[in-house]
């Protein structure tokens, strides 16, 4: 599974791309927000950063300004995935923008057949919401699962991207679901690595290595 960073915070995410464990990077309007920093900069900077898809959200809310949104954000940069709402505008950009073979990921999806929708209008990534799902007493991985079925039932190329992920618990049940990516708050990406057994077995390890008064180098 294709793991992304959900962020526009390039400090942050320059520490996490050391690790040589990420595929790309999604953001929105809230993030970019919260970053203080123009749309284009933040935009640029990251797709300069991370080889991957950079997932870039337009926000207006008729077709032409939509579709001239996506335009721009994606001449930044080739790695530009254009962003979507799951609206009936925002599919009708999609197919548009999908048939000039800008890659689109339509985002804020709570149903299979929202996302059934996104696939016909081409979309390159659809993204359920499973944390936000869960957070209003839905089944969030039900979403992942229906949706892989419909997928594979008709073909469609369309990625699952499993996002509003809260736990390691999440990813681990994405990635069990067939998603074929998931989006991850730093926080959540940190998650990943930690275990008490792994902790408590490295920490045996380092009591039992300094015994032996040796140095490997």
């Amino acid at each position: 599974m294709k793991i992304f960073i959900d962020t526009a915070e390039v400090s942050e995410l320059k520490l996490i791309a050391e690790t040589g464990l990420v595929d790309g990077v999604t953001t929105n309007p809230s993030l970019i927000a919260k970053s203080g920093r123009k749309i284009a900069d933040a935009i640029a900077e990251i797709c300069a950063l991370i080889p991957g898809p950079i997932s870039a959200e337009a926000v207006a809310n008729d077709y032409d300004t939509l579709l001239a949104e996506g335009r721009f954000l994606a001449k930044i940069a080739p790695n530009v995935v254009v962003k979507l709402p799951l609206t009936p505008v925002g599919l009708k950009v999609c197919k548009t923008l999908s048939d000039e073979g800008t890659p689109v990921n339509v985002t804020l999806c709570f149903s299979a057949v929202q996302a059934l929708l996104a696939a016909k209008a081409g979309a390159t990534y659809i993204s359920p919401f499973i944390g936000r799902l869960d957070d209003n007493g839905f089944d969030g991985m039900e979403l992942i699962r229906e949706i892989r079925v419909i997928y594979d039932n008709y073909g469609f190329e369309t990625q699952i991207l499993a996002a509003s992920a809260r736990t390691a618990n999440h990813v681990r049940d994405a990635a069990l679901a067939g998603a074929d990516c998931a989006t991850l708050p730093p926080a959540v990406f940190q998650a990943l690595y930690k275990h008490v057994l792994t902790d408590l077995g490295l920490e045996a390890f380092m009591k039992d290595w300094a015994k032996t008064g040796q140095s490997i180098l």
